[in-house]
């Protein structure tokens, strides 16, 4: 049975990614720095989003508000990080396969995200 907020799956998955995202966007140069921002931003709003939806869950309409938040911030990261993998082209110290790494794990917190969304409305 799930308590508290740090027993869904998708909360605990999106605290664990800022860490590889922080290294990556570390690695930006200052003058992309527009991407870095976003980058991060995007990526500090799921588990925040994910937590206040969850507090809100006796109401499944908003808690699917949230977590739509939360997939949309996630899919925002993923097109950030495409965005850093072109600047990998240019900066030696940007690695594709860092970019195509998180890439894939932050698609998988989008499927499970979907998932619990979808679970959720189809139940309540």
């Amino acid at each position: 049975m799930i308590k508290d907020v740090t027993d869904l799956d998708v909360y605990r998955m999106a605290l664990e990614l800022l860490e590889p995202l922080y290294k990556l966007t570390n690695l930006i140069p200052q003058d992309h720095r527009k991407i870095k921002y976003q980058a991060n931003e995007a990526g500090e709003k799921i588990p925040p989003q994910i937590a206040e939806g969850f507090g809100k869950k006796k109401s499944p309409r908003e808690f699917c508000r949230f977590l739509s938040m939360a997939l949309g911030s996630s899919d925002e990261v993923i097109t950030h990080i495409r965005e850093m993998k072109i600047l990998a082209k240019s900066y030696y110290r940007i690695h594709i396969e860092d970019c195509d790494s998180l890439v894939e794990k932050y698609k998988i917190l989008s499927r499970k995200l979907n998932k619990l969304l979808s679970s959720w409305q189809k139940f309540n």
